[in-house]
């Protein structure tokens, strides 16, 4: 069976360690305990693994987080994996930070990365982790909140939600998105 796993982010170094950017650092973790590493390829970085004889593909889209959809279909498509296997992974300021939320279907809920995939894909039934990262800014101030960088009391945190993350991507691989969902939602 195979899998793909969306790490949602935006290329190139000052976006590295902002809040916007956690599905690229959540593919990061897995990709050095995997013992894995990214290479570039088309619309995205690329890597795979094997999990209990379970094919893992990760992608890092290199299109901006908001035409990510584009990189998802070509690689849901080159790789012939069905819509119940795709897990996108992004960053969400409705909940607090280190919340994970998995949900097997929904609406982008404003975020443009997600409005993206599902105009691409032409729908909304499709896994996605939603990792909180707050929103604790002022008005109009929440794109400068989101491609900021952690704050240190964030950073304390953050290997050990991201370690989480890396659990239930594994579970992904062989439980159904019901068991997840109870498993880790608000964990």
């Amino acid at each position: 069976m195979k899998y793909l796993i969306v790490g949602l982010g935006n290329p190139g170094d000052e976006y590295t360690n902002t809040r916007h950017n956690i599905g690229f650092k959540t593919l990061d973790f897995i990709a050095q305990k995997s013992s894995v590493f990214f290479s570039a390829d088309r619309y995205a970085e690329y890597c795979n693994f094997k999990h209990r004889g379970r094919s893992v593909h990760m992608i890092k889209p290199t299109t901006f987080m908001n035409l990510s959809g584009k990189a998802v279909r070509y690689w849901k498509d080159s790789l012939k994996v069905d819509t119940d296997k795709l897990l996108i992974i992004t960053d969400d300021i409705a909940l607090d930070f280190g919340t994970i939320r998995v949900k097997s279907k929904g609406s982008d809920g404003g975020h443009n990365g997600l409005k993206d995939i599902q105009n691409i894909l032409q729908t909304s039934k499709y896994p996605r982790l939603r990792f909180g990262v707050g929103n604790n800014f002022q008005r109009g101030k929440q794109s400068d909140y989101v491609l900021g960088k952690w704050t240190d009391q964030e950073s304390n945190l953050l290997d050990e939600r991201i370690e989480k993350c890396y659990q239930l991507v594994l579970d992904f691989t062989f439980q159904s998105i019901s068991k997840i969902m109870s498993d880790y939602n608000n964990k």
